[in-house]
């Protein structure tokens, strides 16, 4: 039995979408100057950008596509357990671990092997955001795995008790 539920980190990770979409819309400069991020940075030796001093309509754009990503995976959560977590969120896990570990592979080469990408995807804000979003979904992973089991054993008894009765 997971000690975190997968529901539980699902919403952490619906809310702290939101939450980065907020402040992506309204003040980014706050998300560019947390502690995280520059401990990676400086760790990795990856520049510190300059885009995110001063909110601009592209970081406004993140921002609200953030935050309709994190709205739309907590409407998912109002779906039944089987559906949500077994059907819909076990398809969604692994294809997001592979699209964040692809783009956190991609923030991290970028500075040394194309000068054109640089700017976009190799920063500090990016690889720290890209890294936790690959820890976290796999850590969802993981802990949707065991929760089916779980819930396939519920399933199955809930059936035994109707046969029965």
């Amino acid at each position: 039995m997971a000690l975190i539920s997968a529901r539980t980190i699902v919403t952490s990770l619906s809310l702290f979408h939101i939450t980065l979409g907020f402040f992506f819309w309204t003040n980014p400069v706050s998300v560019a100057d947390q502690a995280l991020v520059y401990v990676l940075g400086e760790a990795l030796g990856i520049p510190h950008s300059r885009a995110f001093d001063a909110p601009s309509p592209a970081l406004a754009f993140l921002g609200v596509v953030l935050a309709t990503i994190g709205i739309t995976d907590l409407v998912t959560l109002s779906l039944p357990d089987e559906v949500c977590l077994v059907h819909y969120w076990g398809t969604q896990a692994p294809v997001r671990v592979l699209l964040a570990g692809v783009s956190l592979g991609v923030s991290f080469l970028a500075g040394r092997r194309r000068r054109s990408l640089h700017t976009g995807v190799h920063n500090r804000v990016f690889f720290a955001f890209m890294l936790l979003e690959t820890i976290s979904w796999c850590w969802l992973w993981v802990t949707l795995r065991e929760e089916r089991v779980q819930l396939q054993a519920r399933k199955a008894s809930r059936r035994r008790s109707q046969v029965y009765n």
